[in-house]
């Protein structure tokens, strides 16, 4: 299957070989980077050295990849910009309004779970009830007082991965006017290794604090409330699993909801929507690689939640099913929504309707593409599939 346009293939193969001695230049890069980051928001990226350093370590790892095409490392470049450019506006707009940093981000309701497990479905139809408001994509992305200048930067770079990867768009429904996931303010985590895999970046990102990622996160959110009605905030991404102790100091009162499926099924779509996203960034993929890689992640990533869910209150996690999603859903959402003080209409039961029916139905994927069996992910993660049998 073609997984990228024949066009972005013929210009990879021209031209990726010009870069190859620019991808050795890091710090030039970054400096770079940071001026035209400096030059966009007026602002001075004085003392942001740390957010810096870990900017440079997510470039050298895509430069270490072996076959890393010219858009990847393009692509890279410009996320990096745009992140260093998200991150001095946020400090700029805090400093030049101390009242921001008043602004209550009250018990958000935050969903996670392992990647392809329904979080985005789940967290779009949370965002239905009038006092529930989830950020979109634009504001993720380009966070202002005013946004509305910067729609039409996200609505380039969607419409130009839609031609690149015209695939894509039944795996994972990508628009700049909905609600998205927070891994587009957080500047690291497992998001990144669904368009690559860099060499050693993934124990780097499995070993660094996020303590002040999620309070970064906060700030933003804070910017986006301010002058603005103040509503319960439905927030979401996979990646929290990974880090709910980081996640619940910065937001103490959350309501989490953790969306459970069977593990081999979400592991399986995980790998082909990973393959597909690689293939813009990478001239050869190895569908082993990346099963080996995401089982370890998922692993640890369980792991740690576990984990953590453990110190928390009963009450701060509620399990929802992949079936309340699917076959359930018109049975349990009422429930879901009871359960968490949200009103449920006419207007959320036609929003319930219109997700089902939009559901993707063209996706397939095969564990054993990338080199896994069922078995092998049962021992994986056999302790998690024994603890949440029921909701599997």
């Amino acid at each position: 299957m073609e997984r990228v346009s024949p066009w972005l293939r013929a210009v990879n193969t021209v031209l990726t070989p010009a870069i190859a001695g620019r991808r050795k230049k890091i710090d030039r890069l970054l400096d770079r980077a940071v001026r035209e980051a400096e030059h966009r928001t007026g602002s001075t990226a004085h003392g942001e050295d740390a957010f810096i350093d870990d900017m440079r370590a997510l470039l050298a790892g895509y430069a270490d990849i072996p076959d890393l095409t010219l858009t990847g490392w393009v692509a890279v470049q410009q996320e990096v910009t745009d992140r260093l450019e998200n991150r001095l506006r946020i400090r700029k707009l805090h400093a030049l309004n101390p009242e921001i940093a008043d602004e209550p981000i009250s018990r958000p309701i935050v969903v996670t779970g392992v990647p392809r497990t329904g979080t985005t479905m789940l967290q779009r139809l949370l965002a239905v009830p009038a006092d529930h408001r989830a950020p979109l994509m634009y504001e993720l992305m380009h966070a202002d007082l005013d946004t509305a200048d910067h729609l039409r930067r996200a609505e380039r770079a969607t419409d130009f991965l839609g031609k690149a990867i015209p695939t894509f768009g039944a795996v994972y429904d990508m628009h700049p006017q909905k609600p998205d996931a927070d891994v587009w303010v957080l500047p690291h985590g497992i998001a990144h290794l669904v368009r690559a895999q860099p060499p050693g970046y993934v124990q780097w990102i499995l070993e660094r604090d996020y303590t002040p990622d999620y309070r970064y996160l906060k700030q933003t959110l804070q910017v986006l409330q301010h002058g603005r009605p103040r509503r319960r905030w439905v927030l979401r991404a996979p990646a929290h699993l990974w880090n709910l102790n980081a996640l619940v100091k910065a937001f103490p009162d959350a309501q989490i909801l953790w969306t459970h499926r069977d593990p081999a099924v979400a592991l399986a779509s995980l790998c082909s929507m990973t393959e597909t996203a690689t293939a813009m960034n990478t001239a050869e993929i190895d569908p082993h690689e990346i099963g080996r890689t995401w089982l370890g992640l998922f692993a640890t990533g369980l792991d740690r939640a576990r984990a953590a869910r453990a110190r928390m209150p009963a009450y701060a996690v509620v399990d929802v099913p992949y079936r309340d999603l699917t076959d359930r859903a018109r049975e349990r959402m009422p429930q879901l929504f009871d359960h968490l003080g949200a009103p449920w209409g006419s207007t959320e039961a036609d929003a319930l309707d219109a997700a089902l029916a939009a559901r993707p139905t063209q996706h397939r994927y095969d564990l054993a593409r990338y080199g896994l069996s069922e078995g092998e992910v049962d021992q994986a993660l056999g302790d998690y599939k024994r603890a949440f049998r029921a909701l599997l």
